[in-house]
């Protein structure tokens, strides 16, 4: 199983759009997926058809509560699995303040669940808190979603350092994967020279003991897509709203650079855009 944070401390730079869009690509390629909404917007729990209203079982009460993940934890669509959030998930940065450990509880509640997945991913708030910390303390991995601006590579560092801080004191297996570039747009020159100088930071990072050390840009770049935009107000995932545009391609193509070797078999799914086609098949193991 591979548990994977998402995070990013600035907003809007397609945090919830990747953890969703790449949790569904992965679930159509015959992978067992669960995403965890850690976030009290609950925006990745609303993007996949589940209404934050404040009355049903949330990731809170697993936090705050004790309860077991598997009685939160609702079935959203085949091979796809959502322990939503809601707004009691912001009181949780409070209650948790004084607790003991707090840092673990996730990781705690996760060892105890009998739950088996292929994936965990984990859509972390714009914060660098205690439930972002929760989820770097439980995951193996870190994926990081980053729009190509400069500001954006300033805020990097930032993030670096606390996943460092994190693997020598909670979590020392914890390792970040690579960067997601988002909202990519290949005609800016800006664009172009964020990636490139994203590139040879990770490179020159190369033997170091630091949790990035072996981390890559990701080949697939997200493209602007407006049905990306829109596949939220619905509910659905952009394989389920809009199957043939290329936010579909582009996700699904991530899809298959995280499966990497291991995808096998005939063909699960297939997305076309005028600029491409990406094929995604079922992966086994």
């Amino acid at each position: 199983m591979r548990t994977i944070a998402v995070i990013n401390q600035k907003g809007g730079v397609g945090k919830t759009t990747t953890t969703v869009n790449l949790a569904a690509a992965l679930a159509l390629a015959g992978k067992r997926v669960c995403v965890l909404d850690l976030d009290p917007q609950a925006h990745a729990s609303t993007h996949l058809g589940v209404e934050p209203d404040g009355t049903l079982p949330s990731l809170y009460d697993v936090l705050v509560s004790n309860k077991p993940l598997a009685d939160v934890r609702r079935s959203v669509s085949d091979n796809l699995w959502l322990v939503p959030s809601d707004i009691n998930l912001a009181a949780a940065e409070v209650e948790l303040a004084g607790i003991v450990g707090r840092e673990v509880i996730l990781r705690e509640a996760m060892a105890q669940d009998q739950g088996r997945f292929d994936f965990i991913l984990m859509d972390c708030g714009p914060s660098l808190g205690v439930l972002t910390l929760n989820a770097l303390a439980a995951a193996d991995e870190v994926f990081i979603p980053l729009q190509p601006h400069f500001l954006a590579l300033h805020g990097l560092s930032k993030l670096l350092e606390t996943t460092a801080l994190v693997s020598r004191r909670i979590n020392p297996k914890l390792t970040v994967t690579g960067v997601i570039v988002c909202l990519y747009d290949a005609a800016t020159k800006l664009a172009q020279e964020v990636v490139r100088d994203l590139v040879a930071f990770l490179e020159r990072s190369r033997g170091a003991n630091v949790p990035w050390a072996k981390a890559r840009v990701f080949d697939t770049k997200i493209r602007r897509n407006i049905k990306l935009a829109e596949c939220p107000s619905f509910g659905k995932s952009v394989f389920a709203y809009a199957p043939k545009s290329s936010g579909a391609s582009d996700y699904a193509a991530l899809a298959n650079d995280v499966l990497g070797a291991s995808v096998i078999g005939p063909v699960k799914l297939t997305v076309e855009s005028p600029q491409r086609q990406t094929t995604l098949e079922p992966a086994v193991g």
